[in-house]
């Protein structure tokens, strides 16, 4: 029965049943007496499921086999504990197989050392080669496919649980994959908007500069790839965002990941750093592992808490601190993607930072004109105008966040009135109530 008329699942288990049995068969023979079915093989290859967390890649057999192999335990647990026990009925030690015991899976689970036997056998130079595809500069761990275990020292590095990507395996049992969540665990916020480039008003030379980054992410991989440039230029685009609070740094990145149809995840530097040595570089690798081959936005809000000026070595703690801050810097500088930095003051950033960039976009306030755009495009077509808004504008120096904010408190001020009309009282009113929040007086 061809893949066509089964369950990829199902075609996944038979295959790897037929190959270990057989290899179980035949461990200590010659190895000429192994094989499997390779037109089988091929079939589970050009399946929607597996070409499709290769993409552009064309894999050799023995790296979906691994693939395979690393996968089998999440959809049937008792997979391998049931191909040994009817070979091992008695039971005991079957060390060339490899596998460990998890600690709430409670069936095997694949090591290197499982890899190695299924596909190699006792055939030395099969097991160094299976070996080197299993290795650190292999495809399938720069990918971030699939990876070793690391092993402490002076144990075998094939013994090792073969550690298959979380969303590859969600890719592979459900056909897609759901974006990660904001957790302890993950520092990253998934970021969308449902607004346009119309509802974003920006100075003309802040458009242009934002243009940049969008002429990048159309034309860069045949930049990098069929000019050759990835030889000669860094991976990745960088750019820094500086300007007051509410001026549309967030909302920028958003809408620039939206129209790129790309996803943007915000990460605030201020709360990710951790004052345990160590913990900030693990909880911002996490971030980037995951983001590495994705084509995400990586959005680093109050950039600040980690780039500000450097200071002399003076203790433990400025020590690790610059430490922090080369760490993030090397990650910044060999992701291959669109990486923002946001910052309320770009002197607050450390000179030899900024010549890292590839752009540097101020978000100024805007002038009186823009505030006007802004508000005319803030209100609801429901409302009625009669406030002056060209006064408004003239008189209030507010940035777009803060306008949002009024129009808000306004709109609903009108609902609760049983009105649709926005006067200059119920606007000043709420514009009043604004400035309160922020220990303003007017």
């Amino acid at each position: 029965m061809s893949v066509a008329t089964k369950s990829i699942h199902v075609a996944i288990s038979d295959f790897l049943t037929q190959l270990i049995e057989n290899r179980l068969k035949n461990y200590s023979a010659d190895d000429a007496l192994f094989f499997y079915e390779k037109a089988s093989l091929e079939a589970i290859k050009s399946s929607p499921a597996i070409s499709g967390i290769f993409k552009d890649y064309t894999p050799k057999n023995e790296e979906v086999i691994i693939v395979l192999i690393a996968l089998a335990p999440s959809f049937l647990p008792h997979f391998f504990n049931s191909l040994i026990s009817r070979y091992f009925p008695e039971g005991g030690e079957f060390v060339e197989f490899g596998g460990v015991k998890g600690a709430n899976h409670r069936g095997i689970i694949p090591t290197g050392e499982t890899a190695l036997f299924i596909l190699a056998g006792n055939d030395l130079d099969k097991r160094f080669r299976i070996q080197q595809l299993l290795g650190n500069d292999a495809y399938l761990a720069k990918s971030g496919m699939l990876r070793v275990e690391d092993m402490k020292e002076g144990e075998p590095k094939m013994s090792g649980k073969l550690i298959l990507d979380e969303e590859t395996v969600e890719y592979l049992i459900s056909g897609q994959v759901s974006r990660p969540r904001f957790s302890t665990d993950f520092g990253a916020e998934y970021v969308s908007t449902a607004r346009e480039w119309d509802d974003l008003v920006l100075s003309p030379s802040t458009k242009r500069q934002i243009r940049d980054i969008e002429i990048w992410l159309r034309h860069h991989h045949t930049l990098m790839e069929e000019w050759g440039m990835a030889k000669k230029i860094k991976p990745g685009y960088r750019a820094l965002f500086h300007g007051p609070p509410g001026t549309g740094k967030t909302l920028t990145a958003t809408l620039i990941g939206k129209y790129a149809e790309r996803d943007v995840f915000r990460i605030d530097l201020s709360k990710i750093i951790s004052k345990y040595i160590g913990e900030t570089e693990k909880n911002l690798s996490k971030i980037f592992d995951k983001a590495q081959n994705k084509d995400w936005i990586l959005f680093f809000d109050e950039a600040d808490a980690v780039f500000g000026k450097r200071t002399n070595v003076r203790d433990a703690h400025d020590k690790y601190a610059n430490q922090e801050v080369s760490f993030l810097l090397q990650r910044i500088e060999t992701y291959p993607g669109v990486v923002i930095l946001a910052s309320n003051l770009k002197s607050n950033m450390d000179d030899a930072f900024l010549r890292r960039f590839n752009s540097i976009v101020f978000f100024p306030k805007p002038t009186a004109d823009e505030r006007l755009l802004l508000w005319q495009k803030a209100f609801p077509k429901q409302i009625q105008m009669e406030a002056d808004l060209p006064e408004v504008a003239r008189k209030f120096d507010l940035t777009g966040s803060t306008i949002m904010n009024v129009t808000q408190r306004a709109c609903l001020t009108a609902l609760h009135q049983n009105t649709t009309i926005i006067t200059d009282d119920l606007l000043y009113q709420s514009i009043r109530a604004e400035y309160e929040k922020e220990g303003i007086a007017i």
